[in-house]
């Protein structure tokens, strides 16, 4: 699964969800304490044709959460769509090497 083009494509929905949201909650400059929830509503009708995966909104909740958790581990030099790309696909190369 490391496909540049999986890559690229993931950073690009991942952005788009960012700007999403923004725009959805432009009158409190995007602050939205449930943004994880949110996000993980945009995603699922996105991500699961994309990957071949059918996520729970709820499901998509906790990993965008892990995936902002392992963001904000790694050191703040690259742009946030691009490492939740990395992150989820080394997550589903895992997830695929040990059968689920």
């Amino acid at each position: 699964m490391t496909d540049p083009t999986l890559s690229t494509q993931l950073s690009a929905l991942f952005a788009e969800t960012g700007r999403a949201h923004h725009h959805a909650f432009v009158a409190t400059d995007g602050a939205d304490p449930d943004w994880p929830a949110w996000y993980a509503a945009y995603l699922q009708p996105r991500l699961n044709p994309l990957l071949h995966r059918s996520y729970s909104v709820e499901e998509l909740t906790r990993l965008v959460l892990a995936l902002e958790a392992g963001r904000a581990a790694l050191p703040p030099d690259q742009p946030w769509p691009h490492v939740y790309a990395h992150l989820l696909l080394e997550r589903l190369q895992k997830e695929d090497a040990s059968g689920g």
